[in-house]
C-alpha cells in the first residue's frame, strides 16, 4: 500500500487529496485564494486523521506538488509546505506540472490535442499542448495570445482549451477546430499522476526544489517614505 500526499495550491482553487496506489481516497478543497497559506495546514491534519483512517502521518510514502506554473503565492505556499513535510517525516518529493494536472482532468474528452491555460494577468497565459497520452506537443511556456495562437496546429487538429486563461483566447479565435470547455483539475487528479513517478523514483532533490514559475515575479517599486 503507497500512500501519497498531493498538495494543489497552483491554481485558484487549493486542494489536497489522499492517494492510495493512485487512486484518491479523500479530498479537501478551498475556494479562498487568499487564505491558501492559512487552511492547507489545518486541512492536511483532516485529511490525514479523516476517512483514511491513519494513526500516523509515517504511514505517507511521499509527498507530490503541483510544481507549477500558476499563482506565485500558491506555488510558494504549496513548495513550501511539501518540502517542510518531506523534511520533517523523511519522505521524498514529487513534482508535477501544473498545466499536466489540468491536462489529465480533460484526457477523456473528445478532441486531439489537449491546451491547458492559466491566466498570468493583461493577455498573457501560461500554456502548453498535449495530446490524449499527456505527451507534450507544446511546451509549457508563457505566452501573449493573440488570434494566431496555436494556428499551425489548428488548421490540423481538434484543440480542446480550457482554464482560466482560456477566456481571453475564446474571445480572439474563430477557428472551427477550436473548441473550449470548463475542466475543474484538483490534487485528486495529481494523485493520479504522481504513482507513477513514486514507482520510477522520480523523486525531486529537496534542497534544490523550486518551482517553476516560466517567468520572472515583478512588484512595482514602493517609494520611500519621507
Amino acid at each position: 500500500m503507497s500512500l501519497i500526499l498531493n498538495i494543489d495550491t497552483a491554481l485558484e482553487n487549493a486542494s489536497v487529496c489522499l492517494a492510495e496506489d493512485g487512486e484518491p481516497i479523500d479530498l479537501n478543497t478551498n475556494t479562498s485564494q487568499k487564505d491558501h497559506a492559512a487552511w492547507i495546514h489545518v486541512a492536511i491534519e483532516k485529511i490525514i486523521h479523516g476517512k483514511s483512517q491513519l494513526s500516523q502521518r509515517k504511514e505517507l510514502v511521499a509527498i507530490a506538488v503541483s510544481a507549477g506554473p500558476g499563482s506565485y503565492t500558491g506555488l510558494r505556499v504549496g513548495l513550501s509546505t511539501a518540502k517542510g513535510l518531506c523534511y520533517a517525516l523523511n519522505l521524498p518529493l514529487i513534482m508535477i506540472n501544473s498545466l499536466e494536472m489540468m491536462a489529465y482532468a480533460a484526457k477523456e474528452k473528445d478532441t486531439d490535442l489537449l491546451c491547458p491555460m492559466i491566466d498570468a494577468r493583461r493577455m498573457e497565459v501560461f500554456t502548453a499542448v498535449y495530446d490524449k497520452k499527456l505527451n507534450p506537443v507544446v511546451e509549457s511556456y508563457a505566452c501573449i495570445v493573440d488570434e494566431t495562437t496555436f494556428s499551425a496546429l489548428l488548421d490540423q487538429q481538434k484543440i480542446l482549451f480550457f482554464g482560466t486563461g482560456s477566456y481571453k483566447f475564446r474571445l480572439l479565435i474563430e477557428n472551427s477546430n477550436a473548441e473550449f470547455a470548463e475542466i475543474n483539475a484538483d490534487a485528486s487528479h495529481l494523485g493520479r499522476l504522481s504513482f507513477k513517478p513514486f514507482l520510477g523514483k522520480h523523486f525531486a532533490e529537496l534542497a534544490y526544489a523550486e518551482p517553476l514559475y516560466l517567468k520572472e515575479f515583478h512588484t512595482p517599486v514602493k517609494k520611500p517614505i519621507k
